[in-house]
């Protein structure tokens, strides 16, 4: 189906960085690492896929910057739960510094 040229497509779930958009075949190539690698980050509790209807795992762009990070990790020789551990201590300070910047300045006193 061609869309609408007369209506912008609507934003929406692939606006969303966190909408499971990619198999894990497509991730696995993607990220240029094996399904079994992305089981292995589940497993360690980096990162946790949607299923599809019928079980297959389902993985957002933000899950595939976490894995492509403790992949680069891993390649450095770091063991995958330290990796993992790092990835996700990087991903809550970027969180943190984000809402930061979002907040309004408190007046000075």
């Amino acid at each position: 189906m061609i869309p609408d040229r007369e209506r912008p497509a609507e934003p929406g779930k692939f606006d969303d960085e966190h909408y499971p958009g990619y198999t894990m075949g497509r991730a696995a190539d993607m990220l240029g690492t094996t399904q079994g690698f992305l089981r292995s980050l589940g497993e360690a509790g980096l990162i946790t896929p949607q299923r599809s209807a019928g079980g297959h795992r389902r993985y957002s762009r933000h899950q595939l910057r976490l894995a492509a990070r403790a992949r680069e990790l891993v390649d450095q020789g770091t063991a995958i739960d330290a990796a993992c551990r790092i990835v996700s201590l990087e991903d809550q300070l970027h969180e943190a510094r984000s809402l930061n910047r979002s907040r309004p300045a408190e007046p000075d006193s």
